[in-house]
């Protein structure tokens, strides 16, 4: 079965996580079929704390991979949080 998870890069107290799609069978931050975005959880004010690529998760989903549970998660707080992020910022004139 193929899975969308993270994979854990960084280093010591530093992490950070790639979205990958992978085949369930092989471990955590091992092989892995395409990167789809990133997830950094201690990101500062103006950074970017997630990136997905909306296309090809909905790819991947319609082709039959399952999300884990921790990135469903992360998707829906980032599906709450883009449109309020427009919301804030100032039209272009």
């Amino acid at each position: 079965m193929v899975v969308i998870r993270l994979s854990r890069g960084g280093s010591k107290h530093r992490p950070f996580y790639n979205i990958v799609v992978a085949d369930k069978r092989v471990r955590r931050d091992g092989r892995f079929i395409e990167r789809l975005g990133f997830y950094n959880p201690i990101a500062k004010d103006g950074e970017e704390k997630l990136r997905v690529a909306q296309d090809r998760l909905s790819y991947w989903r319609g082709v039959g991979a399952q999300a884990s549970p921790t990135v469903e998660r992360l998707l829906k707080q980032g599906a709450t949080q883009a449109p309020a992020a427009a919301a804030e910022a100032p039209a272009a004139a």
